[in-house]
């Protein structure tokens, strides 16, 4: 749909990088090159440097293979079918790669690529408004990263048009990515997103995953041209220590330890466990103050599921467990139960012991509505027997639940709580700016791809132990 090249940044990583230089392709031929990465094309055929399983993924950067070279590190991910990507400067040579953690450009990428989601992914479904929303898109970079440094990231508060362009502030302290400033009553917003991806499998022989994603999520409408905030995320005693971090390019100071817990080390008593400070100048709109990751000792809710097939009926059984450290109070909690490859639910016979079944217009997803509360047992379990009239074009089919391949996908929110602990006092919040502003702070749980896989049938798995 769009793309942008620096010659200026494509002169500089030559510069670095030296022999290990490895030149951009063009356009169609990088496209086709990602796409093949991503297996997004050519995803039947196994190629031993992408798909061998001792090459395993953890992030969004990926090494692109072309005619003149592999292209590292390449930021791309995909969000509401589209793809975004760019290719960040690395100020140094390529062989031996460095850690992505020396990388500076990564964060100033990734915080560039999801300013354009939040421009575009409104518009996803208006075509009209979307090609509109694109052809401003080439404006807006050039206002956000003239010559390859993305100066303010938050796209939606840009001028689409030349013409609307103003003069840049007279106050030489202002920073680039403060586009405005805030006149009125000072007030802090800060929001605390955790969300959770988990996959189990009730299996001896298989080690179920979970994985939590945290982000920092600020508003500050402070008057003064660079006004200075200082916040404090804090964990509870014994709280699994932050991950992974990575900072909004607005962090003027942090202390380096924090940036050197890794999720891929196994983690030790020296670990960082907070608090952790971040002392920013804010820009003028919402921003990501930072991004986290935790390794928690436990999923928040526990569960089976078996799925027999006898005769021409489905026997189906699912138990759910809320942990008791987790807080019993959601805005949604709900299981869904689709059935691929067959036809419509012609009968259903079913007993939940908490909550209401039902059955979706289409006929092919069973959604366990599970409420705002587990009882006080924290268990709940659903029972049941379903048969299958003939399968049409209208029914989902899945080249991987084939079978009894199956799972059951929970959906939950749970406001005021992290899975780590983790909160942001208000009384540590520091601004350096006249008036008392009101500050708020608030936090929330989301699942995010939460798993619970037939135990009666194969299933994709991500790590396999070996018995003796």
């Amino acid at each position: 749909l769009i793309s942008r090249r620096y010659p200026t940044v494509e002169i500089r990583a030559e510069s670095f990088n030296g022999s290990t230089h490895v030149p951009v392709p063009s356009d169609s031929a990088f496209l086709k090159a990602l796409l093949f990465e991503l297996r997004l094309i050519d995803y039947h055929i196994f190629v031993e440097h992408r798909d061998t399983c001792t090459r395993i993924n953890h992030s969004s950067v990926y090494s692109v293979r072309t005619e003149g070279g592999d292209l590292w590190p390449v930021l791309a991910f995909q969000k509401s079918g589209l793809i975004y990507a760019c290719l960040p400067l690395v100020e140094d040579t390529l062989e031996p790669r460095p850690p992505l953690l020396t990388v500076l450009g990564l964060s100033q990428g990734l915080a560039l690529l999801l300013g354009i989601v939040d421009y575009i992914s409104p518009s996803r479904k208006n075509e009209a408004e979307m090609t509109a929303k694109i052809g401003q898109l080439r404006n807006l970079l050039i206002q956000a990263c003239p010559l390859g440094t993305p100066l303010n990231t938050n796209i939606r508060s840009l001028n689409s048009s030349f013409d609307d362009i103003q003069e840049m502030p007279a106050d030489e302290n202002q920073p680039a990515w403060r586009s405005n400033t805030y006149k009125g009553k000072p007030q802090v917003n800060v929001c605390i997103t955790e969300k959770v991806k988990c996959m189990q499998y009730d299996k001896r022989d298989v080690v179920d995953t979970w994985q939590v994603y945290g982000a920092v999520n600020c508003k500050c409408d402070i008057e003064g041209s660079a006004p200075n905030v200082t916040l404090s995320l804090n964990l509870p005693t014994n709280g699994p220590p932050l991950q992974d971090i990575v900072v909004h390019h607005c962090v003027t100071s942090i202390d380096p330890a924090m940036l050197m817990s890794s999720s891929a080390e196994p983690l030790d008593d020296s670990v960082y466990s907070g608090p952790y400070k971040f002392p920013f100048i804010p820009p003028s709109d919402s921003f990501n103050l930072c991004y986290y990751t935790s390794q928690v000792p436990v999923p928040p809710i526990l569960g089976s599921y078996q799925l027999i097939e006898e005769g021409s009926q489905l026997k189906i059984t699912v138990n759910l467990k809320l942990h008791e450290s987790i807080k019993n109070s959601f805005e949604y909690c709900e299981a869904r139960l689709p059935f691929f490859n067959r036809g419509p639910i012609t009968q259903l016979e079913y007993k939940v012991s908490y909550g209401q079944l039902d059955l979706s217009r289409e006929k092919s997803l069973l959604v366990w509505v599970i409420g705002q509360k587990f009882p006080k047992s924290l268990e709940v379990s659903l029972t049941g027997a379903v048969s299958f009239g003939a399968a049409g074009k209208e029914h989902p089919t899945d080249y991987v639940c084939t079978g009894n391949t199956a799972y059951v996908k929970l959906y939950f929110r749970i406001p005021d709580f992290t899975l780590t602990g983790c909160y942001v006092d208000q009384h540590s919040i520091q601004i350096f700016a006249p008036g008392k502003p009101k500050i708020t702070a608030s936090r929330e749980l989301i699942s995010s791809d939460y798993y619970i896989w037939n135990s009666k049938a194969l299933a994709p798995m991500v790590y396999k132990a070996s018995l003796d």
